[in-house]
C-alpha cells in the first residue's frame, strides 16, 4: 500500500508544485498591491476626512460585504462587457486585481484602527515639536501602529492565499485545480491527494505567520527600549 501512494505522490505532486507557482505568483502580487492600496486607504480614512472617508467607507463595507466569488465574477466576466477596452482582461489579470482589491479593504480597515489606537498626545506632542503632519505620521504615528498592524495583516494574507483556491473558475491552473484534475484520475486516493495539497498550502502559509509573530515580538521590543510602548 506505502508503494502505491508513493507511486502517486510521484506523479501528482510534479503538477501539484507546478500550480503551486502560480497560487504562489498570483497571491504574492495581490499581497504586495493590495497592502500598498489598503495602506493609503487606511491612512486617509484615519484623518477623517468628511465625504472622503465615507466614500472609501462605502468602498470597504460593500467588499467586506460581498463574496469574494461574485467580486471575481464582476471583475472577469462583467467589466469586460462595458464596452471598455481597458478592461477586457485575461483570466490572470482579473485574478490579480479582484484579489488585489478584495485584500485592500480588510488592510485599510487594520491600518486605520492601528493609527486610531495611537494616543493623540502623541500626535500633539509632535505637532508642538514642529514636525509636519507626514512628518508626524512617518516618524512617531506609524512606528507604534506598525506592531498591531503586523499580526492582523498576516492574517489577511493567509485569507488570501487561501481565495486563490477558488480561481480555477476563471481558467486559472492554481495548485487546488492541479489537484482536482489528479482526483479524477486517481479517484481512490482523493483523500491522499487533498492532504497533499493542504500540506503544500501550509507549508506556504506557516513560516508566514511565524513571521508575523517574530516582527510583532521585535517592533513590541524596540518600541520599549524607545519608551513609546
Amino acid at each position: 500500500m506505502l508503494d502505491s501512494y508513493l507511486s502517486t505522490a510521484g506523479v501528482v505532486l510534479p503538477f501539484l508544485l507546478k500550480g503551486f507557482w502560480e497560487t504562489l505568483k498570483i497571491s504574492f502580487a495581490a499581497i504586495i498591491a493590495g497592502s500598498l492600496l489598503g495602506f493609503v486607504i487606511g491612512v486617509i480614512r484615519s484623518y477623517r476626512i468628511r465625504g472622503v472617508h465615507q466614500l472609501l467607507g462605502l468602498y470597504i463595507h460593500i467588499l467586506r460585504g460581498t463574496p469574494f466569488l461574485v467580486q471575481l465574477y464582476i471583475f472577469y466576466f462583467v467589466l469586460p462587457s462595458s464596452g471598455l477596452e481597458m478592461l477586457h482582461w485575461d483570466s490572470g489579470t482579473a485574478a490579480f486585481v479582484s484579489l488585489s482589491v478584495y485584500t485592500s479593504c480588510y488592510v485599510a480597515e487594520i491600518v486605520m484602527g492601528a493609527i486610531q489606537a495611537v494616543p493623540r498626545g502623541q500626535t500633539e506632542g509632535a505637532m508642538t515639536l514642529g514636525l509636519k503632519p507626514l512628518q508626524t505620521l512617518w516618524l512617531v504615528i506609524l512606528p507604534q501602529a506598525m506592531r498591531l498592524i503586523v499580526q492582523p495583516m498576516s492574517g489577511v494574507y493567509v485569507m488570501l492565499i487561501k481565495s486563490t483556491a477558488i480561481l480555477s473558475v476563471v481558467g486559472i491552473t492554481e495548485l487546488t485545480r492541479q489537484g482536482e484534475v489528479f482526483i479524477i484520475t486517481f479517484p481512490a486516493k482523493s483523500l491522499f491527494i487533498y492532504g497533499m495539497i493542504a500540506a503544500i498550502y501550509f507549508i506556504y502559509c506557516y513560516p508566514l505567520l511565524r513571521l508575523a509573530n517574530w516582527l510583532e515580538k521585535r517592533l513590541t521590543g524596540g518600541l520599549q527600549g524607545a519608551g513609546l510602548h
